[in-house]
């Protein structure tokens, strides 16, 4: 999209008005009043930022550039954005801030200008399974009012709607406080919508008990095949063997029927093993509190494979996935329950809205389709109001939390995005930017990380980091137009304009993988054969299928799917997706990779001791900082402070375990080192440790050599996290890769850099498929599968099979309409 001429017009005209009165410092209006035209930055020293100054102008688009890793995310949102958000925390009264998490002031001298910053990021949205798409924005709350003014029959208030309400009632003795005391009889009742089986969550679970333990043993004998559950345990195993409640030698399938029922479902009950008082509680109870009530992707990998075999999760035969009571269910409008409101998708949601003729709710329809269109609007018109807000990706996530700032009636406030066009394919993209641009154009200030040339070409401003990532990074490159970027020299003006070009040849298939009648989610029985031992893309709108089509039938198994003749399918299916890493500021790029275990062992080996002093987390940490080579101090009423820890000087290890070396260097110092400094140091030589060698390989090759091994997961950025776990997978044996948007948070520079790692898998023998939007991809790809024409119930069906050259020449579908024009075809 070409950058508008009122924009220039505006920012060239705020210039001139600034002329005169010093960089920062506004100008004085004929009323006296002082006018700050910029946010100014001077100092910053957050996370690898080298003391960067700029000067931000408000009421503009500015978007910040540069390579993953180069302090973009330290700049806008560590620095900017946080002390914005501390500013504010602290106008609040001293009550109320102390129900609010404690923000540190960011490290830097002035920060000037500021606003109130909204932060719109690509955080996932909460897992909750009574969390949907409708009960995150305002949207669910709008049609449950709008259906208990209208909804036949009338069965009460907003709250009978909410499967999140349960329905309640009382009787009993009041006394009532008024004159002469007295005591009057009451009842009370409150019909809410939830369904009473499933609780509001759509889906029941039935536990496999033969999962759980062997009936043909006794407690006594180790029954149970929980994991993690020892025979010595005195929570887990000892409790139920030595409760006095039950007979420890008999064999579980000779239990009696009291026994059984004590054994699974009883109430908890105080009990005494050996003078210690527990707590005997039935297995199922137990099992769901101890493994159900946790986010599935936060388990360990052997704690979530026995949760998948032992749980099996059923749509709620009595709401039939609704989450809804029946008499939810019965009250409609027009033929339509709000259950099949919620079913629809939000574009025809919208329509029968719009449909509806009511006087007494007119401003009621009116707020609800704005809000609808809204999601039409951003690109998310293929969704439903019942689909759960755990299940979207980042940018959808994105997306739902943009829904309720498009229509706010703030101005001069700070807008934080965080690459907005992740996930979205070149036809979204222009329309994401005109959102953005309409939000500057109600008097914002709009902040953008982003890598897309698309959006970066619609900016009024440019800050471009780098040079380079990490260490190498953290500083200035360029600040000024697109324009003045196109020749600054930098990594992102050299790559601005890059163009990636049509492959002359492409490999030839040693097989296929067929996928047949596939039906996940809005495909519409597809049948598509997809080549072994090529680079396959598959591709599409946002909502067209791709996931539904990759993830649904061909990772997860359902559909029919199976592969046919062919080397490049041995192996299994190794899936690199989209989820979050999940881990603690004591989790670093070593400990995540399964690095650390080698390191620890050698040094162990030279040295003559346990691995476990070479643990931070175990019994090398440092006593006074538990490890973690910072001690937070919480002051309070006040921002909590990390200091670095002064016996073990931020090393995390005690003093003698520094005094093992491998290779001449203590621990600290090798968790000190970048990657590619490891993999000197572990190569052949003194250090020479197999193992860690090719684990930092692999971290190497998908470009994360400037890493420091040592750093916490918290402060990677989201390029760096995504190619982490490809480098994680990349260890595994598997003969088909299947990676979803391999580019999201990658620079334009990493891109190439990311398009050669995929070729080496391939030429290893290997099948790759991506899902993918980037043109750069599609055009390097061997084979392309484009699903369309449209997102929803528009998409679902296969609009193109073939190579690249073929989709430029046809131009028949949208992708290949945006990949000639990217090409220069």
């Amino acid at each position: 999209m070409s950058k508008p001429t009122r924009t220039g017009t505006r920012a060239g005209s705020r210039k001139g008005t600034d002329s005169g009165t010093g960089p920062g410092r506004g100008t004085t209006a004929p009323d006296g009043a002082v006018v700050h035209g910029v946010i100014r930055v001077h100092g910053a020293r957050v996370n690898n930022l080298k003391d960067v100054s700029v000067e931000i102008p408000k009421r503009s688009l500015t978007v910040f550039t540069g390579v993953s890793g180069s302090g973009k995310s330290s700049l806008v949102f560590g620095t900017v954005a946080a002390e914005s958000q501390r500013l504010i925390n602290e106008t609040y009264s001293t009550f109320v801030q102390g129900f609010m998490p404690t923000l540190a002031r960011p490290e830097v001298d002035v920060l000037e200008g500021l606003t109130t910053a909204i932060i719109v990021d690509q955080q996932r949205m909460g897992a909750d399974p009574r969390s949907t798409v409708g009960t995150a924005t305002d949207a669910n709350a709008m049609l449950r009012i709008l259906f208990s003014r209208l909804g036949k029959p009338h069965i009460g208030s907003p709250g009978a709607f909410a499967f999140n309400v349960a329905s309640v009632r009382a009787s009993g003795a009041i006394t009532v406080e008024r004159g002469n005391r007295k005591t009057v009889k009451a009842t009370f009742s409150r019909t809410g919508g939830m369904c009473t089986r499933c609780e509001g969550r759509g889906t029941v679970s039935d536990i496999d008990l033969t999962q759980l333990y062997d009936d043909s043993k006794s407690l006594a004998d180790g029954a149970f095949t929980i994991p993690g559950w020892k025979s010595d345990s005195f929570f887990t195993v000892r409790v139920y063997a030595e409760s006095g409640l039950l007979d420890p030698h008999k064999p579980i399938r000779s239990f009696t029927k009291k026994e059984m029922r004590d054994f699974l479902y009883s109430e908890p009950t105080k009990v005494k093993v050996e003078g210690v008082n527990l707590t005997f509680e039935g297995l199922i109870p137990k099992i769901q509190k101890s493994f159900l009530s946790k986010d599935r992707e936060a388990m360990q990998p052997h704690i979530r494979e026995f949760v998948d075999r032992a749980v099996t999760f059923t749509t709620c035969p009595e709401c039939d996935g609704t989450r809804l009571s029946e008499e939810a269910r019965s009250s409609k409008i027009g033929g339509i329950g709000i259950a099949d409101a919620c079913a629809m998708q939000i574009s025809d949601l919208a329509e029968w809205v719009r449909a509806l003729d009511e006087p007494s709710v007119a401003p009621l329809l009116e707020a609800l389709g704005g809000t609808l269109d809204s999601f039409v609007e951003i690109g998310l018109g293929y969704l439903g109001l019942d689909r759960a807000s755990g299940t979207l990706s980042g940018g959808e996530a994105q997306r739902v939390k943009m829904i309720r700032h498009l229509g706010s009636a703030l101005t001069d406030v700070t807008y934080v995005f965080d690459e907005p066009t992740i996930g979205l394919h070149p036809h979204d993209i222009s329309r994401m930017n005109d959102l953005l641009l309409r939000l500057r154009d109600k008097g914002n200030t709009v902040l953008v990380v982003e890598h897309k040339p698309e959006t970066i070409a619609i900016a009024d401003h440019v800050v471009d980091l780098g040079p380079g990532a990490g260490t190498a990074g953290g500083t200035v490159c360029f600040e000024g137009t697109v324009e003045g970027l196109r020749g600054a020299g930098t990594v992102t003006g050299r790559h601005f304009d890059d163009r990636a070009v049509l492959k002359e040849t492409v490999r030839e298939p040693t097989g296929t993988l067929e996928i047949r009648g596939a039906t996940t989610h809005n495909l519409r029985d597809v049948d598509v054969d997809i080549p072994l031992g090529v680079l396959a893309v598959v591709t599409g709108v946002a909502g067209s299928g791709k996931s539904s089509l990759v993830h649904g039938s061909l990772v997860s198994g359902s559909g029919a799917a199976g592969a046919r003749a062919g080397g490049g399918a041995g192996g299994g299916v190794v899936s690199v997706g989209q989820g979050a890493i999940r881990g603690s500021r004591r989790s670093n790029p070593a400990t995540y990779t399964g690095l650390l275990d080698p390191i620890r062992k050698a040094f162990a080996k030279v040295n003559g001791v346990k691995p476990a002093l070479f643990s931070a987390n175990s019994e090398g940490a440092c006593p006074n900082c538990n490890g973690a080579g910072v001690v937070y101090t919480d002051l309070g009423i006040m921002a909590g402070v990390a200091s670095v820890c002064e016996e073990c000087e931020g090393k995390r290890f005690l003093a003698s375990v520094l005094d093992h070396h491998l290779g001449g260097r203590d621990i600290s110092e090798v968790l000190a080192m970048s990657v590619a400094e490891a993999e000197e140091f572990f190569g052949p030589g003194e250090a020479h440790t197999p193992a860690a060698h090719r684990i930092l390989d692999r971290l190497a090759d998908v470009g994360l050599g400037y890493l420091t091994i040592g750093q916490p997961l918290t402060t990677l950025s989201g390029g760096e996290r995504q190619r982490l776990k490809l480098a994680t997978h990349m260890g595994e044996k598997g003969g088909v890769y299947v990676l979803d948007e391999p580019t999201a948070g990658l620079h334009l520079a990493d891109v190439e850099q990311l398009l050669g790692l995929l070729d080496r898998l391939v030429d290893s023998g290997k099948s790759v498929i991506v899902v993918e939007h980037h043109q750069a991809v599609m055009a390097h790809a061997d084979w392309i599968i484009d699903l369309g024409p449209g997102a929803g119930h528009d998409g679902g069906r296969i609009v193109f099979e073939g190579t690249p050259a073929d989709l430029v020449a046809e131009r028949s579908t949208l992708t290949g309409e945006h990949l000639a024009q990217y090409v220069g075809a």
